[in-house]
């Protein structure tokens, strides 16, 4: 987004403070250029919302949409409970776990009996107020709710639908999550609209973009808990140890491509002003140091120029500390430094083609380790293990660049299909169940 307000101003001041000029000013331009896409919320049509509320289901999916509350603005808090009623989906309970008071005779004046409100004996920080309603959901799954934010109306239909979906493919899904937007102090204003990217456990360990709306299976989020001493980023902590968890256990986590989350933006909230909680951020780091202390990996988590972004270095070297990742590649550069190839889509599409080195692209997605579906081969560097594939599918031996440690592709016949090569090495190794990662700082210029 290019415009110029008080919110962006003082993200760009903190960005500053800790980055240095040269970088600012690169955030800055890019920012200025990246309009991005032209946005309006829009609810779905009054006939789809009543189709929605008259659909026959023959599996019901019960929700608990918990809200820890704690001193809530009144205007915000009715906004948030208006818009869980509103749902076309109705079999949910709306639990409110208030840890201020003063909330218990407006759930009371909305007359519906979905809404269960429980003061807790005083306020023991986020993640302990939320344990306290998990103890009393009745819900196979709890859909997490900040108090000062609303839901889309299909937002629990779609997630009810998504289950029924999953389901009858043979995956039972452990957790799932929306798209999001970020919406004023009125609630009228919808901008923003984060599209995320589908489970991606690498992703993950560079920032929570999971974020609103999640649903987990009840029963997990239980067993795990929200832990205090990452209050900020309690979301995230929880969200790292449940990705181990439903994968060890055979799980899905499942992604639902529409804005069903509207994320309120106010003074004080850390969607409007980054400096308000820094802490979040450090608790994040540290949430993200657990994780990889309890994978046994010889790594650390380190802050990305962007609050709230990370990146894991491993000491013991990547491919050493993490057998099942066979390849990693990088951007590849023309002169301009403009993104000419590097991480692809399965049909051999370059992402972020374009993109300027130094820009992060929306949603800084461009300057994240991330899973791959291809890799190109001009800035590669292949596990050992797998470089006799290497040979057998490109009819060359393997050759390392002696200063860069990359796949020496300048040797190859100078008419080779780069693209093509690339992708059949990548299916091939897709195929062997091996991991193929994009790391956005390592690069190549052609």
């Amino acid at each position: 987004m290019g415009r110029i307000n008080g919110q962006n101003l003082k993200k760009t001041i903190d960005y500053l403070r800790r980055n240095g000029v040269g970088s600012t000013l690169c955030a800055v331009r890019e920012r200025l250029q990246g309009e991005g896409e032209a946005y309006a919320y829009q609810p779905p049509s009054p006939k789809e919302l009543e189709r929605q509320r008259t659909r026959r289901w023959e599996e019901k999916v019960r929700f608990t949409v918990l809200v820890p509350a704690y001193r809530t603005p009144e205007p915000y808090f009715r906004q948030m409970v208006r818009s869980v009623l509103d749902q076309t989906y109705p079999c949910f309970t709306l639990l409110v776990a208030d840890a201020g008071g003063g909330l218990e005779e407006i759930c009371r004046e909305f007359g519906d009996h979905r809404i269960r409100y429980q003061r807790l004996e005083g306020n023991r920080g986020i993640a302990e107020n939320t344990n306290a309603g998990l103890a009393l959901a009745e819900g196979e799954y709890t859909a997490l709710l900040d108090h000062d934010d609303m839901l889309a109306p299909d937002a629990l239909y779609e997630m009810a639908s998504a289950v029924c979906r999953e389901r009858g493919q043979e995956r039972e899904p452990w957790m799932l999550y929306s798209d999001e937007d970020k919406c004023d102090g009125e609630g009228k204003r919808f901008y923003e609209p984060n599209r995320k990217a589908d489970f991606d456990p690498e992703l993950l360990m560079t920032n929570n973009y999971i974020c609103h709306l999640t649903a987990l299976r009840t029963s997990l989020a239980r067993e795990l808990l929200l832990r205090g001493e990452y209050d900020g980023a309690q979301d995230y902590d929880l969200f790292l140890r449940a990705a181990q968890a439903i994968r060890q256990r055979g799980g899905a986590v499942c992604h639902i491509p529409r804005v069903l989350y509207h994320w309120r933006c106010h003074e004080g909230s850390t969607a409007a002003n980054p400096r308000s909680k820094a802490y979040a951020y450090e608790a994040g780091r540290r949430a993200l140091q657990d994780y990889i202390d309890r994978q046994g990996w010889r790594a650390r988590a380190v802050d990305l120029p962007h609050r709230g972004f990370y990146r894991v270095e491993y000491q013991g070297g990547l491919f050493r500390e993490r057998p099942e990742i066979a390849a990693v590649g990088g951007r590849v550069l023309d002169r301009r430094g403009r993104i000419i190839g590097g991480m692809m889509d399965g049909q051999g599409r370059t992402l972020f083609r374009g993109l300027p080195d130094g820009y992060s692209g929306p949603m800084h997605r461009a300057a994240l380790t991330q899973s791959a579906q291809a890799l190109d081969i001009r800035c590669l560097e292949l596990r050992e293990e797998c470089r006799e594939l290497w040979q057998e599918i490109s009819g060359f031996p393997y050759e390392a660049d002696p200063q860069t440690g990359l796949l020496a592709w300048r040797s190859l016949p100078a008419d080779t299909d780069y693209r093509e090569l690339s992708l059949r090495l990548s299916r091939e190794l897709a195929a062997r169940g091996c991991t193929l990662l994009w790391d956005p700082q390592r690069k190549e210029r052609v």
